[in-house]
């Protein structure tokens, strides 16, 4: 009984041990790539790309290409943005270029100034047209 509760805290220490911190006061430039998330409260000028969740802190910026699941904005963004998951975008968010999600959350206050395509959307528009042929 003992041991699987040892055995379930290593996991989860090793779970979280995946995400990728970017300090506030750190600057990378050229590209970024992993398997775990990244937490952003620095500067990012490239790309970056990941499966995992990407959270941007107010002070984080990203001027670039960002490839990825799900993405949590309260800082800026600047570039091409492409998520299969949801961006969510706090009330001191900034983003700019061209953003292509599957699902968008905006709260009120965030500055959105992109061309924005959404994914699930222009599924169900096929499905429809595919099934009026049909009947």
């Amino acid at each position: 009984m003992f041991n699987d509760s040892k055995k379930e805290k290593q996991q989860t220490v090793e779970t979280s041990s995946n995400q990728n911190i970017i300090a506030q006061g750190t600057k990378i430039v050229g590209d970024l790539s992993s398997e775990g998330g990244f937490r952003i409260d620095g500067i990012i000028e490239g790309n970056l790309k990941t499966p995992g969740k990407v959270v941007v802190g107010k002070t984080g910026f990203i001027n670039g290409t960002l490839e990825g699941a799900d993405a949590y904005f309260e800082g800026k963004f600047s570039g091409k943005l492409n998520l299969s998951g949801t961006l969510t975008l706090k009330a001191t968010a900034e983003i700019q270029g061209e953003v292509v999600v599957g699902k968008l959350a905006v709260e009120p206050g965030a500055s959105f100034d992109v061309t924005c395509v959404m994914k699930s959307a222009v599924k169900s528009i096929k499905h429809e047209r595919t099934t009026e042929k049909t009947a």
